[in-house]
């Protein structure tokens, strides 16, 4: 039962530990490995949240690994994508000073203010969710070629207003704790 309760853990830490040969597969131009490992870690994103829960194994962990493993995964994708011209290098950093501005945030928030209790809010699901699909469908139409330029241009467009409004929302809603945080004190 104790490996059962520790399967969620594993299967995020499996996720951090593919963005490295997911990184590697796209900068040598392995696009159909690379899909395949990105379809992997996926599904181990899938897994781990509906396991934990199913099998009342959230951990703090857990809490910590998988938003690591989701931003390392991310950082590894969009920067290798950008380095092999298969999107604009500004797309990449948009998305990624996304996850800075993020991770940033929480740290002065734990430094200056105290413990933030963190939980992802659902337009920050929906920017993972969008982030994941459009990376399977950048890696999908190297492989098969399938997607139309103006398409790929229309979901780009996508991909970056939902990460913008996204870290907008944390900063607006981190920033309205702190205020509230130093009145209390």
């Amino acid at each position: 039962m104790r490996l059962l309760h520790a399967l969620p853990n594993l299967l995020t830490g499996s996720r951090l530990l593919l963005a490295l040969p997911l990184a590697l597969a796209i900068l040598d131009g392995h696009f159909y490995t690379a899909l395949l490992i990105a379809a992997i870690a996926g599904l181990t994103d899938a897994l781990d949240g509906l396991l934990a829960r199913r099998l009342d194994a959230r951990s703090r962990l857990g809490a910590a690994l998988d938003p690591l493993a989701d931003k390392t995964l991310i950082f590894a994708v969009f920067a290798s994508l950008a380095a092999v011209g298969m999107m604009p290098a500004w797309v990449a950093a948009v998305v990624i000073l996304r996850d800075v501005v993020i991770v940033s945030g929480a740290l002065a928030y734990q430094l200056l203010i105290g413990n933030l209790e963190f939980s992802p809010t659902a337009l920050s699901k929906a920017n993972m969710a969008v982030q994941v699909l459009f990376l399977v469908t950048v890696l999908g139409n190297a492989v098969g070629g399938w997607l139309p330029a103006p398409a790929l241009v229309a979901f780009t467009t996508v991909v970056l207003v939902v990460a913008i409004a996204s870290g907008l929302q944390y900063v607006v809603l981190w920033s309205r704790k702190a205020i509230a945080a130093r009145h209390e004190a």
